[in-house]
């Protein structure tokens, strides 16, 4: 079936609409002022959207520009084009009606895509990739995306898989030769080293989701402190926007506030929070509660003190942050000596959030304490939360074939586990190993008739 779909926003300048299936031309050029059907491949056409060209005066739609691409060498990997014409709702709408009346129907949502994978233009993940490309909101969200599309993470996949495909070759060629007990073509030493490899890069993998979901999402980072110390402001002075209101009265802020910013083409995303207390206000106590909720939820915290705090207040904050990035913040410095006083030997920079000096050395400590990993074309991090669940069921996997080696289980068993973790792997590309893979995989590297 021929599916067509509106691919830009309607109401620009310029509109793009996709045609995709075996009928795209055919059903295009009934309604183009050229015939279509025997364009070559990569080639743009000029000329007008008309009703329908079988009538002698139709009544033109719009002047457009045809882009064509031939199977298999298109998006889909099916004859396909593009349609450019103007922006005006009318127009993409009366198109997409005359296709649909010639023989298309609408796309489903992904449906490109979907035929892409199908038709084996990508796999699962840069099919994934896709909608993170489009989604991507900073530098370093749209770096992961690109290089996942360009199929950096299915690379390393292969390669793992390639590696696990040897193993279960190794030990499935064994089971052929079950009636000699004592032969073995794969050596158990070697096999153990190669299983802990393979589990130390999957492994490596999986622990590069949490980053990736942090950068994905945002960093949280909570701003808190004592009541009328400078948050609101702060946080005022990051976003450089009146986010939240600021006031010299005690417990202004009730509930937590949230924005994002980008520093260094990272997403971090700043929770402002009521002042910490003894208060007995109880709509100020749940304000308070939530600090303490969004502390536990944060990367990163900033400490904002506007004097040397007191030793409660200090093991408060040492005891709520253990595990967690502080950054212990000196506001008011336009009015107070800039004394660090020795606080927990975490990082301290002082600012006037009020006038905005500091500001930048802030977010320089902030981008700091994130331990973003230096992200290149090549580089890859796991988004996904579908990969992350493959990963960690293969590394799972893998695991029990490390700990059969090492109580010498039989290879029937040790292959079972293997082939597990080749099919986990498997999922996350959408292959599938056969059985006619491992064989081929087989006599590829043996000469069994010897």
């Amino acid at each position: 079936m021929t599916i067509c779909a509106l691919a830009t926003t309607p109401g620009g300048a310029l509109g793009i609409i996709r045609i995709s299936g075996p009928q795209s031309l055919e059903i295009l050029s009934r309604i183009f002022t050229k015939d279509l059907t025997q364009a070559q491949p990569n080639t743009v056409h000029y000329g007008h959207i008309v009703e329908s060209v079988e009538i002698s005066s139709p009544q033109v739609i719009d002047e457009v520009l045809v882009s064509v691409f031939r199977a298999p060498h298109s998006y889909t990997g099916e004859d396909s084009a593009e349609i450019s014409c103007h922006g005006s709702r009318y127009i993409l709408n009366k198109v997409l009606e005359l296709l649909i009346q010639n023989g298309c129907r609408m796309a489903n949502p992904g449906e490109f895509t979907q035929r892409a994978y199908l038709n084996g233009k990508m796999d699962l993940t840069q099919a994934e990739a896709v909608a993170d490309l489009i989604a991507s909101t900073n530098k370093a969200t749209h770096q992961m995306a690109l290089s996942q599309l360009r199929g950096h993470f299915s690379s390393k996949l292969a390669q793992l898989r390639e590696q696990l495909l040897k193993l279960t070759s190794l030990l499935e060629l064994e089971l052929d030769f079950s009636d000699h007990e004592d032969l073995e073509f794969a050596d158990r030493s070697e096999l153990m080293n190669l299983a802990k490899e393979i589990d130390n890069r999957v492994t490596h993998l999986a622990k590069s989701f949490e980053a990736g979901q942090a950068l994905k999402q945002g960093i949280p980072v909570a701003i808190v402190g004592k009541t009328n110390v400078g948050k609101s402001t702060l946080l005022n002075a990051l976003l450089k926007d009146d986010r939240a209101i600021v006031s010299d009265i005690h417990g202004t802020t009730r509930d937590t506030i949230e924005d994002t910013i980008d520093i260094q083409g990272v997403t971090f995303r700043f929770i402002d929070t009521a002042g910490i207390r003894q208060t007995q206000d109880t709509v100020e106590q749940i304000g308070i509660e939530r600090t303490f909720a969004a502390i536990d939820k944060a990367k990163i915290v900033l400490w904002i003190i506007d004097e040397e705090p007191s030793n409660e207040e200090i093991n408060n904050i040492s005891q709520r942050t253990e595990n967690k990035k502080l950054i212990i913040v000196k506001n008011k410095s336009d009015k107070a000596d800039n004394n660090s006083y020795n606080l927990l030997n975490h990082p301290f920079v002082a600012i006037s959030a009020k006038f905005g000096t500091g500001i930048d050395d802030l977010e320089r400590a902030i981008y700091e304490a994130a331990d973003i990993p230096a992200l290149s074309d090549n580089d890859i991090i796991v988004t996904n939360a579908r990969h992350y669940d493959a990963l960690t069921r293969s590394h799972d996997c893998i695991q029990r074939v490390i700990d059969g080696l090492q109580i010498q289980l039989s290879g029937d068993l040790l292959s079972e586990d293997l082939r597990q973790a080749l099919d986990t792997l498997s999922e996350i590309t959408g292959g599938q190993i056969t059985p006619h893979e491992v064989l081929g995989n087989i006599f590829k590297n043996f000469c069994v008739g010897k």
